[in-house]
């Protein structure tokens, strides 16, 4: 039997700039970033924003299994089959994160010959978002401790910091660690932990934004931990909030790549459902919905928590 990896190499893809104009995307609208795949211009979203919206397909499931239950091969595989028959139809779905891809689960491009393209690439860190997500959620980390060392003006309670830090791998020896070890100017001996980058609450804000300036109000409204007086600290009142948002602005614009027949695909976001909400971005939603008759996504996990976080928080 022929293997997704092998079926994946063997196909030819279209150019990028071919695939975009499709869905009436120009080239001078596109941020190339590899061999078949680019980041849409924040001018392009704003002039579609506007457009007639065409109808959402959400593809879900009744229960989620260790290796997944067929979602994202159910829409790449129902986007392909629209466009055979003649359809305007594109799919949206979420970027791979690496703790699947390393792990059980595996790869999260598809399968057999309902994939997208380039899948190595995409499984593989695509166009770095993730590693966008982890520097602005690291440097939140990082801005933390530097507020307690020089003065702790919000008067932050170091043993009540909720903010942990983040890597897009599984690393359970990082679950639990203590920091600020080696002496004072190391900063204050503290528990903390590491969760993974798509349990991040960077992700889940960068999925559900609108435009640039609700990036950084929702990064700004993050509450790290609690003062001594019983408060609730935020990112903005350690000057957080524009830094991060400065680190996530490319990674905020949706990718364009294809599925294994030539059809658009939009790729953009990865929260889990089991932790955030479990969708793509709302951006990739709104100009896949702007550029053509039909977008099919899907929401992660089963039906009760992808699918009714969609209509709860992302609808």
């Amino acid at each position: 039997m022929t293997t997704d990896l092998e079926i994946a190499r063997a196909a030819k893809m279209e150019p990028i700039e071919a695939v975009a104009w499709k869905l009436g995307i120009s080239a001078h609208e596109l941020t190339p970033m590899g061999n078949g795949v680019a980041k849409i211009s924040w001018q392009a979203l704003k002039d579609r924003f506007s457009k007639p919206q065409g109808s959402l397909v959400l593809v879900t499931s009744v229960n989620p299994t260790p290796f997944g239950e067929g979602k994202t091969v159910t829409t790449i595989g129902l986007t392909q089959a629209l466009c055979r028959i003649g359809q305007s139809a594109t799919c949206v779905i979420r970027e791979p994160s690496m703790g699947p891809v390393f792990g059980i689960k595996g790869g999260a491009a598809g399968g057999g010959h309902a994939q997208v393209l380039p899948m190595e690439e995409i499984n593989l860190h695509l166009t770095g978002d993730l590693h966008a997500v982890t520097s602005a959620h690291n440097l939140l980390s990082a801005l933390i401790d530097n507020h307690i060392k020089h003065g702790n003006e919000s008067k932050l309670d170091p043993t009540r910091i909720s903010w942990p830090r983040v890597i897009d791998m599984n690393d359970r020896a990082l679950r639990s660690i203590t920091i600020g070890m080696g002496g004072p100017a190391n900063g204050q001996v503290r528990e903390d932990r590491f969760d993974i980058t798509a349990a991040s609450e960077v992700m889940a804000i960068l999925v559900l934004a609108n435009d640039y300036a609700d990036l950084r109000k929702r990064l700004g409204a993050i509450v790290v931990g609690t003062s001594t007086e019983g408060n609730p600290v935020k990112a903005s009142d350690i000057g957080g909030a524009g830094a991060m948002a400065l680190l996530l602005r490319q990674a905020f614009l949706p990718n364009i790549t294809q599925t294994l027949e030539g059809d658009p695909a939009f790729i953009h976001g990865g929260p889990f459902a089991n932790i955030a909400h479990g969708n793509s971005s709302i951006i990739a939603d709104r100009i896949a919905l702007a550029s053509a008759d039909l977008m099919v996504t899907e929401a992660g996990f089963g039906s009760d928590m992808g699918a009714e976080k969609f209509m709860h928080i992302k609808a």
